[in-house]
Parts: C-alpha cells; sequence; structure tokens
C-alpha cells in the first residue's frame, strides 16, 4: 500500500539521519574534549571582559581565585592555574571582588585603581546603580557575568553547528551517505526498511549492523565527474544537513513512524463521535444523538424520573387571575 511504503521510507531515513546525527555528536564531544574548547572561550571572554588580553593582571588573579577555579585535591598554586570550563556567576563577583580589593581601604577606591578604563566605568555603574550597596554591586556583578556567559553560549553553539556540519559532511563523503540514492532505493525497495525496528538512543553494534544493511557506500571509487556525481554531491549535502536537527530529533521520528506502522492511527474517545457514533449509557452502547437534537423520549412504562418540586408544581392548582 502507498502509506506503508511511506512509512517503511521515512523508518529508513530517519534511522539513517538518527545514526549519522549520533556519530557526529560523539565526535564533537569528543574534540571538545580533546581540545578544551569551552575551557578556552571560557578564558577568551573573562580576559576581553576584564580587559586583560595577555591573562597577567585581573584575570590571572581572578583564575588563580580558589572559588572561581578551584583547584583539585587542593594542589598549590602554578605559575599557569588550570582552566575551568565553567565558572558560577556568583563564584565569580565574589572572586572579582576580592581580586580588585587588595591592597585598597574601601571598595569605590579599589574600582577607581583598575587600570583598564572600560571595566572601570562599567564596575563603577554597576556600584552607583547598586547605591553603593556591597551585596547589591555582587548581584549585580554576578548578573553582568550572566549575561556575558549567555552571549558566549549562543556563539560556542554557532560554531558547534559548523563544526558539526562538517562533520557530518565529512562522513557523507567517506562513507558514501547520498539522501537522493537512499531515498529512491528505499522507496523502490521499501522491504529493505520494513527490518528496522526502533532503536535506542545509544551507539551499538546492533545499531551499526542495520546501518550498513542500508543502500549507502562506495560501489566504485574514485567517482566519474560527470552529472550523477553533482546529484551524489547534492545528497551528500541533504544529508550533512539533517544532522543539524540534532540525534534526539531523528529518533523521535523514528519512534514515531515505528509505532504508526505497528499501531495504525488512535481512534477518537466514544464520547466524542456524534456522526453515527456511539456513547457508553448505563454500561450500553446506544446511538449517540447529534449536536442540538431533541432529547429521547422515555420508553413506555418507564417511570419519569422528575423531581420532588417538579411534582408539587404539577399538583398544584392554577393561581387566579
Amino acid at each position: 500500500m502507498f502509506g506503508s511504503t511511506v512509512l517503511e521510507v521515512a523508518i529508513g531515513l530517519a534511522f539513517c539521519y538518527a545514526t549519522l546525527a549520533l556519530v557526529v555528536t560523539t565526535l564533537q564531544e569528543a574534540l571538545a574534549g580533546a581540545f578544551h574548547l569551552r575551557a578556552n572561550m571560557l578564558l577568551d571572554a573573562v580576559r576581553r571582559m576584564l580587559g586583560d588580553p595577555r591573562c597577567e593582571g585581573l584575570a590571572r588573579a581572578l583564575y588563580a581565585h580558589p572559588l572561581a577555579n578551584p583547584r583539585t585535591g587542593g594542589a598549590p598554586a602554578s605559575d599557569r592555574p588550570s582552566r575551568p570550563s565553567y565558572i558560577e556567576p556568583g563564584n565569580f563577583a565574589i572572586a572579582l571582588i576580592d581580586s580588585i580589593r587588595q591592597g585598597h581601604a574601601s571598595l569605590e577606591a579599589a574600582i577607581g585603581a583598575v587600570p583598564d578604563p572600560q571595566l572601570q566605568r562599567t564596575l563603577q555603574t554597576l556600584y552607583s546603580q547598586a547605591g553603593a550597596d556591597p551585596a547589591r554591586f555582587q548581584a549585580a556583578v554576578a548578573a553582568w557575568f550572566e549575561a556575558a556567559m549567555e552571549r558566549l553560549s549562543g556563539v560556542y553553539k554557532r560554531r558547534q553547528l559548523l563544526v558539526s556540519f562538517l562533520l557530518s559532511l565529512l562522513l557523507a563523503i567517506l562513507f558514501n551517505i547520498d539522501s537522493i540514492h537512499l531515498f529512491r532505493t528505499l522507496w523502490q525497495q521499501p522491504a529493505l526498511a520494513a527490518q528496522i525496528g526502533a532503536m535506542d538512543a545509544t551507539l551499538s553494534a546492533a545499531m551499526l549492523d542495520q546501518l550498513w544493511a542500508l543502500p549507502i557506500g562506495w560501489q566504485t571509487f574514485p567517482p566519474t565527474l560527470d552529472a550523477a556525481f553533482a546529484l551524489q554531491a547534492a545528497g551528500w549535502l541533504v544529508t550533512a544537513s539533517t544532522t543539524l536537527f540534532g540525534a534526539p530529533f531523528w529518533f523521535d521520528v523514528l519512534q514515531r513512524a515505528v509505532n504508526l506502522r505497528s499501531t495504525g492511527a488512535k481512534p477518537a474517545p466514544l464520547d466524542t463521535r456524534f456522526d453515527g457514533g456511539v456513547v457508553p449509557v448505563a454500561g450500553m452502547l446506544v446511538p449517540a444523538a447529534a449536536p442540538g437534537s431533541a432529547p429521547p423520549v422515555a420508553a413506555a412504562g418507564a417511570p419519569a424520573a422528575t423531581s420532588g418540586a417538579t411534582a408539587a408544581a404539577a399538583a398544584a392548582p392554577p393561581s387566579p387571575a
């Protein structure tokens, strides 16, 4: 049937894209951990915020503070402090205020002695807005740092999207995962995708075995540079673009498609069907009345369900005009 073929093709494509997105996510996290991408971006952001591009002044003092950068196991401080991947905004505010107050009698004088003019103006503005209250000033510094981290998070996500696209494009070329060829093959031979069931969102050997059952991989290499190769390259780009949705999205699509193929559409509740439907009444199924129709007439011999007030009103004599 047409609907069955569509479901089989959707299941095969969703399974391929979900597996590829999961592999790309795993490689991406491995690269981020190996090259300390989060820690490096955080360090660059802190250096720009504090006006210390070489990390020799206030930024270095901040990173040496135990609240902002606690040393594992209480190790002694070194010439090159470690780089954390995350700093809690409240701890950043306390560490920054503690770093600029060293050797100064008051917090206002410490802010005035900050060497970077842009940072000095920012801190003076926050201090005046806080009404010279140290607690409110600390909360304002924490909010300033949190806003900067939100912008940094957006930059990191955009960079990771680019890395994800490049990794998926490399894998699509390496394993010849052509979405156009994959769609054509699954449409013409839906039995290839019929045996693909719902898989867990984990990279396992069973998942890879089912992935290799799909029409991917190189048959002849190197390819011929002709019109077919241009269509193949377009299929690679389509495959690489699908990973931008993420593995959870494609696994959710796969699960929904498999459930739809197995059970079909869920029927509407009985009490919501009016056009020729049935509703449960006193344990029996009777035809449902259309909206706005007259109430059912009681059967002959059946006692009328009237209240005492209604019966009394019916038995009372009519009032004189």
